[in-house]
């Protein structure tokens, strides 16, 4: 059985020894070399004569995709860069010098990419590293696994790890200045049974200074949004599962907000991106600083408006009732499969039925998709990494609590009786959203359907 690109260490500097723009005419990418063979990747489209000519050993050919093939030529003269540093390193012992460019030019290439973390993972013969890029990950190249306990240690140091610690779940952060812009950097450690796998989520301030109407999104929810900056108190919820962009929304919201004249306290856990003129707790269940403890004591600091990173059980849920009826605008998130879900998930937490009807006033429900590659037009190229998606935009839902909705749920009626009352208001859901951006060419329906998990309507 063939092994996939990412089990392949590809020896770059035999890569280098052929025209880059020829391989690429003709889909072929060879990867390694010995004495008796020549092992180079091909695809159904690929000129097999032009490689049997390049190559004067016995060829043998594995078989991928088109679009593998060109992704792996791509940006060459960094992966030549990458690799040989990594070779110098284990070769010289680990200079601190090479060690310092390596990380650099990772770095760098990984801002360049657009990626939102980078994956170390450690494997049986092999290091492999990956970027999330649109919220999915991407094999970027192997090393040799010699390298991984060099590359684990400058990235602790750079941490304030124990550098000497592999078999302790670990965390921290740094920061660095790339490309004339100061980047975070946080760091997760696990030991696995190879080694570690360790994760940098890129941290991007200009990700969440981002406005309201940079957003895109639908102008619905856009008007919804702006309304929120006009309540002096009440309770408004974003939902979605992890990377739906909802730190991104809620961030902007706030910013949205008069920071300058009232009091803003954020609780977080942990706090990733800072914002300037607002109050953010950072939880440390190690120093003592919990999240029951902060929200306990949070309405002593005489907020107006208050963030919680999350309403996850019924004490959160308890105190953010109680903040929104004694005259605080609170923001939060919950868990929830869509925006009315989230109501049935709030009375699961023991929230009585008419301190919610008075204090809830807006739910949102959003995801994000990929859209459609503005350069080459759903055909695949260099600026999308050949996957024919660049970016995501979101899509989403908003359910604003009026009256009606209100006595529907002080009066514990069911989940029937809010779909009744919401047809009959022509209730545009997240599906409704995301069809009005496929018919606008943003997305595919394949893609929404995959992200929405309805895989079997393809």
């Amino acid at each position: 059985m063939n092994k996939e690109f990412y089990e392949l260490i590809i020896d770059y500097n035999f890569v280098k020894k052929y025209d880059v723009k020829a391989l690429e005419k003709a889909l072929i990418l060879p990867f390694f070399e010995d004495e008796i063979y020549t092992s180079c990747a091909v695809c159904k489209k690929s000129d097999i004569k032009f490689a049997k000519t390049c190559f004067f050993n016995i060829t043998k050919f594995l078989e991928f995709k088109s679009e593998e093939i060109l992704f792996y030529l791509s940006d060459i003269e960094k992966r030549i860069a990458l690799y040989n540093l990594s070779l110098e390193v284990v070769k010289t012992n680990s200079t601190q010098e090479c060690i310092e460019e390596f990380l650099t030019l990772l770095l760098d290439f990984s801002i360049e990419k657009r990626a939102s973390d980078i994956h170390f993972e450690t494997h049986n013969d092999y290091l492999c590293i990956k970027f999330r890029i649109d919220g999915k990950l991407k094999h970027i190249i192997n090393f040799h696994k010699n390298f991984y306990k060099v590359i684990s240690s400058i990235i602790k140091l750079k941490a304030s790890l124990d550098i000497t610690q592999y078999k302790l779940a670990l965390d921290g952060r740094f920061s660095k200045s790339i490309q004339n812009s100061i980047y975070d950097f946080r760091v997760s450690i696990l030991p696995t049974l190879y080694g570690e796998s360790i994760v940098l989520r890129i941290l991007d301030n200009k990700t969440i200074d981002k406005k309201l109407n940079a957003l895109e999104f639908s102008s619905n929810i856009f008007k919804s949004l702006e309304e929120i900056s006009s309540l002096t108190q009440g309770l408004v919820l974003v939902c979605g599962p992890t990377g739906s962009g909802k730190t991104t929304t809620l961030y902007s919201l706030l910013k949205s907000l008069d920071y300058k004249n009232k009091k803003i306290i954020t609780v977080e856990e942990p706090v990733e991106y800072k914002i300037k003129n607002i109050c953010q707790i950072n939880i440390d269940k190690k120093r003592g600083l919990s999240f029951n403890s902060v929200l306990k004591n949070i309405l002593r600091q005489d907020p107006d408006i208050i963030f919680i990173g999350e309403i996850r059980d019924s004490l959160s849920l308890q105190i953010a009732i109680q903040a929104s009826l004694t005259g605080h605008l609170v923001l939060s998130t919950i868990h929830s499969s869509n925006a009315l879900n989230a109501i049935s998930r709030l009375l699961d937490l023991k929230c009585q039925n008419f301190l919610l009807s008075s204090t809830l006033k807006y739910i949102f429900y959003q995801r994000l998709v990929l859209k459609v590659c503005p350069f080459c037009n759903f055909k695949g190229c260099y600026k999308c990494n050949y996957t024919k998606y660049l970016g995501r935009t979101v899509i989403a839902e908003v359910i604003k609590i009026d009256e009606v909705l209100s006595s529907l749920i002080s009066k514990n009626e069911t989940f029937d009786s809010f779909k009744t009352y919401l047809n009959t208001i022509k209730f545009k859901n997240i599906l409704d959203d995301a069809k009005e951006k496929v018919k606008k060419s943003l997305t595919t329906l394949d893609e929404v359907y995959k992200v929405l998990g309805f895989e079997d309507e393809v």
